[in-house]
């Protein structure tokens, strides 16, 4: 259940950001972001800060390769549904729609891997940084 409500986290923050539809935060600053500029600022500020608690925790997490390597199994899933025939490439939409489930995965593990290594390996982590 972790995991799930931690994909779920970080789809509705890229959804809230950007998707095909006109509900995200993008195309609302688009239209109407001059006229509401200090909302647009403020909303914009709170997203910044989501994105930098997920990036933080994904670097910290699973590294530049962990994510690379999630990318890559997740665009080689969508290769084989889209070479099966049970996924279609042609729709620009479907393909947004896509990256961002994609993305989505790539920010739950990040948050999620702690968690699971210390399940796994039954370790805890310890920051040494402040060690002598």
């Amino acid at each position: 259940m972790g995991f799930l409500l931690r994909w779920l986290a970080a789809f509705v923050l890229l959804v809230a950001t950007y998707n095909p539809t006109e509900l995200s935060y993008v195309r609302w600053v688009m239209r109407n972001g001059a006229g509401e500029l200090p909302i647009a600022v403020f909303l914009g500020l709170i997203l910044l800060v989501a994105y930098v608690l997920f990036l933080t925790a994904l670097f910290r997490g699973i590294g530049t390769l962990g994510i690379l390597l999630i990318l890559a199994v997740t665009s080689a899933l969508i290769w084989v549904l889209a070479d099966l025939g049970w996924l279609s490439l042609d729709d620009p939409t479907v393909n947004t729609w896509l990256a961002l489930v994609a993305l989505s995965l790539v920010l739950a593990v990040g948050m999620y891997w702690g968690i699971l290594w210390r399940r796994i390996s039954g370790q805890l982590e310890v920051d040494d940084e402040g060690a002598a």
